[in-house]
């Protein structure tokens, strides 16, 4: 995936934007501003055109907004997209230069700390945090909470402390929109007595793997039970093999987890994975065991070239779309309401977070977003127009024609 945007004053090496410089807004310069009226999480746009609505919220605030991305492996989009992003919300805000600091942890639980906690010393009252993991996460929310530091948990959920926001995308949402496309597509390719195999997510550390999960099993099975049992049925005909995960989200376990339950039993004829690499790997298996597409659905998430090329060849159902123009803009907006000692409105905070069952923490106000399925009848609509991946690309690898009959350009 290419932006073709410039980003001032990136060091590439840590992936750190340290806006410096600038006046602006640098506290109370306006400090009757209220929140906007008509603030929700719809208010958000490709063209980032409410931002400049929140200019008075940013002048009657002080201090700076640190934000702390997790890593530039695990998905390209925080180098891609979640970095130049969160830049133009705060531009288009009216923060000055010197107000935000945006920087990248390189995957290392002991540096993504280290950040948060030299922005706390440089003067931040909100900070934005992917955390790489629950304890790390943890550790940031008890850091900030002793310093009177309001965190925003950015993707995935810190459910401890006080003062602890949580900005995503509704992530049951999204498992249920895996499980309804997985459904469609069982019908659609004319799977017979399906038997079904599940490769979750990485539920031994992230949270939202085990949301994902909930979503696709109520969608498909009726019950959120994580896992299900195996010999489960639901009224489509459909039994489950089994219900395993990746530990971790690696791809790699993921693929020979799969490899050996396929092995035991080539019954399996469908399949429902929690995103695109796990989709990815599972196809790869069914491609050396001479499986043709169009045969064993697959399913994913994160709209990845590889996710969408395999969609367009016939070897995935679909995948879910989660702009990141709009998960960078609600982050922004509620830190903004935030650091201007304001009560976000309930448009905006329009959900709350909890932790699975049998993980300890409390029920935080949450701010979510509404994902979107993309198939072979969507994908221009809505990836390609919102140029999240290279339509050129994109077809290089799949062939001109096949991009052709999916009127992709």
């Amino acid at each position: 995936m290419k932006l073709t945007r410039l980003l001032p004053a990136i060091v590439v090496a840590g992936l750190s934007l340290v806006a410096c410089g600038g006046g602006g807004a640098t506290g109370g310069n306006s400090p009757s501003a209220t929140v906007p009226s008509d603030l929700s999480v719809t208010s958000f746009d490709a063209n980032f055109t409410y931002m400049p609505k929140l200019n008075n919220l940013v002048k009657a605030g002080s201090g700076m907004v640190g934000v702390v991305l997790p890593d530039t492996t695990t998905s390209t989009r925080y180098v891609n997209f979640d970095l130049p992003y969160l830049k133009q919300a705060f531009d288009g805000a009216g923060y000055s230069s010197s107000d935000y600091n945006i920087q990248n942890a390189q995957g290392t639980s002991t540096t993504e700390l280290a950040i948060a906690q030299a922005d706390i010393t440089k003067g931040a009252k909100v900070l934005i945090v992917d955390p790489i993991d629950s304890p790390t996460g943890q550790a940031i929310q008890a850091y900030a909470q002793a310093h009177g530091v309001k965190m925003i948990s950015y993707d995935r959920a810190t459910f401890t402390g006080t003062n602890t926001y949580y900005v995503s995308f509704d992530n049951v949402q999204v498992g249920k929109l895996i499980g309804q496309g997985f459904i469609q597509c069982v019908s659609n390719w004319g799977v017979k007595s399906p038997k079904v195999y599940e490769l979750d997510g990485g539920r031994d550390t992230d949270p939202n793997a085990v949301s994902f999960a909930q979503g696709y099993n109520q969608a498909i099975w009726g019950d959120t039970t994580i896992p299900q049992q195996a010999g489960k049925t639901n009224s489509q005909g459909m039994t489950l093999v089994a219900e395993s995960f990746a530990a971790g989200w690696d791809n790699a376990k993921g693929g020979a987890t799969f490899q050996t339950a396929f092995a035991a039993n080539r019954q399996i004829n469908a399949t429902v994975e929690a995103n695109d690499g796990l989709g990815n790997a599972v196809v790869n298996v069914l491609k050396n065991s001479g499986i043709k597409p169009g045969t064993v659905p697959t399913t994913g998430q994160d709209a990845t070239p590889q996710g969408l090329e395999n969609v367009l060849l016939g070897w995935q159902c679909g995948t879910v779309y989660k702009a990141v123009y709009l998960e960078a803009q609600d982050a922004v907006a509620l830190a903004t309401v935030l650091r201007a000692g304001q009560s976000a409105p309930s448009a905006l905070l329009n959900g709350q977070t909890s932790p699975p069952s049998g993980v300890s923490g409390n029920t935080q106000p949450a701010s979510l977003l509404t994902p979107v399925w993309v198939d072979t009848s969507n994908m221009e609509a809505t990836v390609i127009k919102d140029k999240f991946v290279d339509a050129g690309t994109i077809c290089a690898a799949v062939t001109a024609a096949v991009c052709q009959k999916y009127n992709i350009s």
